[in-house]
Formats: structure tokens, sequence, C-alpha cells
């Protein structure tokens, strides 16, 4: 699956680009017996050695004089507790009013997404009302940032890695990109290898029980968006005790395998972008061509054009359809960044495909100096652990690619060869799809958007389904998540669960 980087709204998303992970499978790393009560019903995970007390965090002011800066050590390993630790990185700012509620955990997906940087974003973009009540506490997941991050290749050899043909037409370019993606796994091992088997969503969310013991917390309260709602499951599931008030917003299906999820995100991105081109031509002469069919072909020519006649980029990297599938499927992601997607087509038409790489290298953190943030490189290793892939061999995704290609004419067949990005991982996975029910939790706020690109409506529904306290909000727009983006009915029903727990009329709909 796909993710782009985008602090200006909840919501930095759920797996790899193109060329990395498919949708993470719901993993379900063997469990441990807590204090906080892990649950044994249901397919949750089994339990087998206890949870260590949790240590202390010592906070210090940050570069920002409202912020504190910590760490909490935790274990590498929960089956071997007395085994070798890692430092968890975290951020706070403490609730600015009377009445304190608690602390809020925020995360804003991925998996690889800064739980620091969204607790500076949300810190400035949450209402008053919220930060007056709650700290807002935001944390680096194990091998994501400043907690120990995962790497796996050089710049320029992940420079090379974004360019390879993600639809390829012979034995050669097949051969090409397994290659591609074996030397990547290979790459994360000789890097990281001492935690490259232990980054999984559910040793993720047994580092946020660590979190919130160590805060003096008697629940836990969350906002996640994207993965982050796999991630607030997982921790539900595992300790449904001590689930407060959960915001999962932009939320994934955890019984669905990769391959499945994967084609239909490919659907939820043909959605998008029938949405931004119907936009187009609503607005009279639309750059695209006249009706929906005409905008689509052009593009879809641009991208099949490009696999062999690459654009100009910036003077060391051209730009082909790799770079152009990213360029294009990033903007998608917010009907903001539609006029982005707007310059970038335009300026592609006319020859020049800077635009266009320029949205790919925000997508894949790219800074320019060249240098890549580790995003990527732990999303691939969450993504690998947590299930099993989408495909193993280039015959094995040639069964898939028809159906692949009718559930998104655009990005299908792209999507459907990324499946093969865990089919030679170093590790095995951990983890499988299954449902999640978390019984006994407190009830948890589920919120879909419509024409969600990313992560399609239909995993809100299922997951507000699957949870026995689950409660499903609805946002009938475009965009990838819905907390914040606009909607004063969503934002209004989100922040009062947030302050008093009550949750919103059962099948509330806002726009």
């Amino acid at each position: 699956m796909v993710r782009v980087k985008r602090l200006r709204g909840i919501g930095a998303v759920l797996a790899g680009a193109l060329l990395l992970a498919g949708c993470s499978d719901a993993g379900s790393a063997k469990g441990s017996k807590d204090a906080a009560g892990p649950s044994k019903s249901g397919s949750g995970p089994a339990d087998l050695v206890p949870m260590p007390a949790a240590g202390s965090i010592s906070w210090s002011r940050c570069d920002d004089s409202s912020f504190e800066c910590g760490t909490l050590s935790v274990p590498i390993d929960y089956g071997s507790t007395s085994g070798p630790k890692i430092k968890i990185a975290l951020i706070r700012q403490k609730a600015t009013g009377p009445d304190r509620i608690g602390a809020l955990v925020v995360n804003p997906g991925g998996p690889g997404g800064s739980g620091i940087d969204f607790a500076r974003y949300a810190a400035s973009a949450f209402p008053k009302s919220v930060l007056q009540r709650y700290d807002i506490v935001g944390f680096d997941p194990r091998g994501v940032g400043e907690s120990a991050p995962v790497r796996c290749l050089t710049d320029s050899q992940m420079d090379t890695y974004t360019q390879l043909d993600p639809t390829p037409d012979d034995p050669a370019e097949e051969q090409a990109l397994v290659t591609g993606f074996t030397d990547f796994g290979k790459g994360c091992e000789a890097m990281s290898s001492q935690l490259l088997g232990h980054v999984s969503t559910a040793e993720a969310a047994r580092d946020m029980d660590q979190i919130r013991s160590a805060l003096g917390e008697p629940k836990l309260n969350y906002v996640g968006a994207s993965y982050g709602t796999f991630l607030g499951a997982t921790y539900a599931e595992l300790f449904p005790g001590k689930v407060g008030r959960f915001v999962l917003d932009g939320a994934v299906d955890p019984s669905q395998p990769a391959v499945t999820a994967n084609r239909l995100q490919g659907g939820g991105f043909e959605t998008a972008l029938d949405a931004y081109v119907d936009d187009c031509v609503a607005g009279g002469s639309c750059f695209l061509g006249a009706t929906r069919d005409e905008a689509l072909t052009r593009i879809r020519t641009l991208l099949a054009d490009l696999d062999a006649h690459p654009l100009p980029g910036d003077g060391k990297r051209s730009v082909n359809e790799a770079i152009a599938t990213t360029g294009v499927l990033s903007p998608l992601y917010s009907r903001d960044q539609w006029p982005d997607l707007t310059v970038a087509l335009k300026a592609a038409f006319r020859g020049d495909g800077l635009p266009l790489l320029e949205l790919n290298d925000v997508y894949y953190e790219r800074g320019s100096d060249g240098h890549y943030a580790n995003l990527m490189y732990a999303n691939a290793a969450v993504n690998c652990l947590d299930g099993p892939a989408a495909a193993s061999s280039p015959d094995q995704v040639k069964t898939q690619v028809d159906e692949f290609q009718q559930t998104s004419p655009t990005f299908g067949r792209a999507l459907a060869w990324a499946g093969l990005s865990c089919g030679e991982w170093p590790i095995t996975p951990s983890g499988k799809p299954h449902e999640i029910h978390a019984p006994g939790a407190a009830p948890i706020l589920v919120v879909g958007t419509t024409r969600d690109p990313a992560t399609p409506y239909a995993w809100a529904q299922a997951l507000a389904q699957q949870l026995d306290s689950g409660h499903l909000l609805t946002y009938d727009g475009d965009g990838h998540t819905a907390y914040l983006r606009g909607s004063a009915c969503i934002d209004t029903a989100v922040d009062t669960y947030l302050l008093t727990g009550q949750t919103p009329p059962d099948g509330k709909t806002c726009n």
C-alpha cells in the first residue's frame, strides 16, 4: 500500500509505495501475559510470558519550550524481557488548562510515521478544548524515526530502487523487480539485524502499554490515523481493560489478507482519481478532457508512455513510470493537494517532469539534499513482519493482475506487482490476518471517509462491526481520514467523544 507525509492533516498513511510492502496484514505477534490483562478470547495473541514492569521516563525541555522530550527503555523481545533493550523516543505537551482528563497518545500512521512530528502538529491543530484537558503525547514506534530506526539502503541505492519498473513487460524486467525487492530486504537485514524481527505491530502495541504505565495512566486514551487504527485495534485486542477513549480514523480492516487489501486500496485510489477528474471536468475547460473517460485515458496514456520515454527531472533523475505513478498517487490523499496534481500533470504534458518528481520525493520523504528519512524502511519492515506476502513469485502475480486491473484500471497492475515486495523477506512473518473483537473494551470510535483513497470506507465499516464496542462515524467526502479535515460535524463529534466519552448516534453521517 501507499503513503505520503502530510503533517498538515491527520493521517500519514498506510504502507509502502508501489515498490514497497503491501498492506499490513493485521499482525498478531505472539502475546505476553500482562498486568493490564491481555485478552485470551477470540483470535487474539496467546499469553506466553509476563510483561515487565514499565520503566520511567525522564522528561526534559525540548528546543520548543512548550514540549518535553524523553525516552523509555523497552525490551527488544517481549519473549525475553531480560534481554537487550531499545529506547522509545517520546514528546509531550502538558494540558494547558484545569480539569485534566489525562494523556492523549497520538499516532499518524505509516507504518513508519513519526508520532513525535505528529504530536507537534496535534498541539497546534487540535482544538483548544482538547488541548486544555489532555497532555498530548507522541512517540516514534520501534524502528521509526528516533526509536532505533531501521535502515536498509544508502540514499543512492534508494534512488535506484524508487525507479524500478513497477509494471514489468518481459522476464528481464520481472527479474529486475524481484532482485530489487530481494536486495532491499537483504539491506534491511544487514543494517538492522538486531531489531528487524521485532518491529511488529503487536510489539509496538505492547510498547504503548509500557508508555501508558510509565505515564501513570490507568487507561490509554488514543487518536490513531490510518495504520494507526490497526495499531490501536491491536492494543485493544491485547489490553481491552486498559482502553480509554479511542479514535480510529481512516480505519484498516485487520481481517483482510495482503492481496485483497492491496487490490481494494487500488480501488480506493481509483475512486479518488475519478473524483479529481470529475472536479476538473465539472469546472469546464478541463485540461485533461471534456469527460471522465477522456481525462482518465490521458493520465493512463501519460504513465504508459513514460515507461519507454521518461521525462527530464532534476538533472540527475529522470521521471519514468514509477516516479510518475507515485507523483500522481501522492496528492490524491487530500483534496487540498489536487491543485498540486494539476500543476504537475500540466508540466508533464509540456515535457517537464520535475513537479511529478517533487511529489514523489515528498511521498518518500526524500530531502532536497538527497537523504531519505527512514519511513519507507520501517514501513517495509513492519508490513513484512505483520503478515504473509501478497505474492511469492511472478507467476502468482500474473494470476492476480486481471482482478487488480478490474478494480483499478490506472494503478491495479502496479499494485499487483508490489505484492512481491515481501515475497523474499529475510524474516518469517509473525502475524496473520484476523478479525479483532476486543471484548470488554470501552466504546471505540471508528471514523471512515466514503471516498478515502488509502483506507477504503468499507474497511471502517468492517472494523467498527468487528470490534465489540465499535461505533462508526461516517464522513461523506474526499481524502484520507476525516478528523480536522474541515468538517465541523466530524470535528464536533470527535471532540465531544474525547471530552465526555459520548459516542455519536449510530449511523451518523457528516458532510
